[in-house]
């Protein structure tokens, strides 16, 4: 299982809509900020998407990961068929080995048996191209839900991206989610957690919190995942409560990914 960090270790350094860094980091900088770990994992999300990218900056991206040795895995967002292909393509342009895809999208929530029908019909080049199609747990589909996806497709070129938190939207725990999701698992998102009661002790808060020091069970988890047999890759992925400004968020979350990481390096190597 190789270790890595992600596009989302960094989201507020990364950026968004309406909340932009003064300099906001990029493929470049987390391709040395992967090295600066001594790690040689990067998994590039939806929120740097690549298929933005000019053709100059992604034969210059292509080139940096070349050079430095690194396995960059690609995560894309809206399992349609058009993005599906467009990623595939991706893929193989940049010798990508894995592809993490969220199903939904804003306007977009297909059923279990178009998922099923959609990835069957993209299997043969899958396996042509030799990646291997990670279906992230993203808050609606229930752990059985993908589960069944799996069995029904039956192949090691499709397996689940494991999040350690996503499937708390779904009303699922980590513990029940691992035990279903497990065996399929072929990337897993290391994120850490705490659910604090609100002050009228009438509701909950989940916010996300350094990789070690929450309660996610991050030893259990590693080595839940491990006797599946599946998983190719960890990557560090984070939900830093925000600070109040920009600036002071961004450093936080660099603080946390040192530590982050430095945690999951004595439980990994």
């Amino acid at each position: 299982m190789e270790l890595g960090i992600s596009s989302f270790t960094y989201g507020w350094n990364v950026g968004m809509t309406g909340s932009m860094a003064e300099k906001a980091m990029n493929e470049t900088d987390l391709v040395h900020q992967t090295l600066n770990f001594g790690l040689k994992c990067l998994q590039i999300g939806d929120n740097l998407p690549i298929h933005t990218f000019d053709e100059g900056r992604r034969s210059q991206f292509k080139a940096l990961v070349k050079q430095n040795g690194i396995r960059l895995e690609i995560g894309a967002k809206n399992l349609s068929p058009e993005n599906l292909e467009r990623y595939i393509s991706l893929c193989v342009f940049f010798d990508a080995p894995l592809l993490r895809f969220v199903i939904d999208d804003e306007h977009y929530q297909p059923d279990a048996h178009n998922v099923i029908a959609l990835i069957k019909d993209f299997l043969p080049e899958l396996i042509d191209k030799n990646i291997v199609l990670g279906i992230e747990n993203h808050d609606r589909f229930k752990a059985q839900q993908l589960a069944y996806i799996m069995d029904a497709i039956g192949h090691r070129h499709v397996g689940i991206c494991l999040d350690c938190v996503n499937s708390i939207g779904a009303g699922e725990g980590l513990a029940y989610v691992a035990s279903i999701l497990a065996p399929y698992t072929v990337n897993l998102h290391i994120k850490d957690f705490k659910i604090s009661r609100l002050p009228h002790k009438m509701g909950f808060t989940v916010n996300g919190e350094i990789a070690g020091k929450g309660m996610t069970d991050l030893p259990w988890l590693l080595q839940t995942v491990k006797r599946g047999g599946s998983c190719q890759s960890a990557v560090l992925e984070q939900w830093v409560p925000p600070e109040e400004n920009i600036e002071d968020s961004c450093r936080k979350e660099r603080e946390w990914a040192e530590q982050g990481i430095a945690y999951v390096k004595s439980l990994i190597q």
